[in-house]
């Protein structure tokens, strides 16, 4: 069913607004997948904070344009699920993982930082661990000294403790 002009305007609107929010912009092709693996693929992608979408190609071109996310531009033929999201991996991860379990989902082309990627580039995004992923590991590192510290405190209180106990 085709939209009328209104409609179309609408949808770049929308679609501009969420570029215009987001930090990476991943395309895959989905061609031959089933209404079920799709349908686990939105969940995921909602859990994640990816907003996942199939647009008219024509229609997504003129939604980036004057965007970060231009430079793929070129890329934007044959049928396309367009991925964009806030987290700077969260898009390339959602979709790198599905397309592990499904063949028959082809990583085209991503926009990162107006930055083109292939399909390895994205790959590559994706195997950056998230932002919370890191803030652990920061907090784990910050952690380290203290706790070893607390230790040391705790080791040399029972050995006082022994110390006393064998002298009275």
């Amino acid at each position: 069913m085709s939209l009328n002009r209104t409609e179309k305007q609408a949808v770049v609107t929308e679609v501009a607004a969420l570029a215009a929010k987001a930090q990476t912009l991943v395309l895959a092709e989905y061609r031959g997948i089933d209404v079920e693996p799709m349908t686990k693929l939105r969940a995921q992608a909602r859990s994640n904070g990816v907003h996942l979408q199939v647009l008219k190609n024509t229609l997504a071109r003129r939604a980036v344009t004057g965007t970060a996310f231009e430079v793929v531009a070129d890329e934007m033929s044959g049928p396309l699920i367009y991925s964009f999201s806030e987290d700077a991996v969260a898009a390339a991860k959602v979709i790198n993982d599905f397309a592990k379990t499904n063949d028959k989902m082809v990583i085209r082309a991503g926009a990162y930082n107006g930055r083109k990627l292939d399909a390895a580039g994205v790959k590559e995004l994706a195997s950056i661990p998230s932002r919370e992923e890191l803030l652990a590991k920061l907090l784990g590192v910050m952690q380290a000294p203290l706790t070893g510290f607390v230790a040391s405190v705790a080791a040399l209180a029972k050995k006082r403790e022994e110390e006393q106990g064998a002298a009275a």
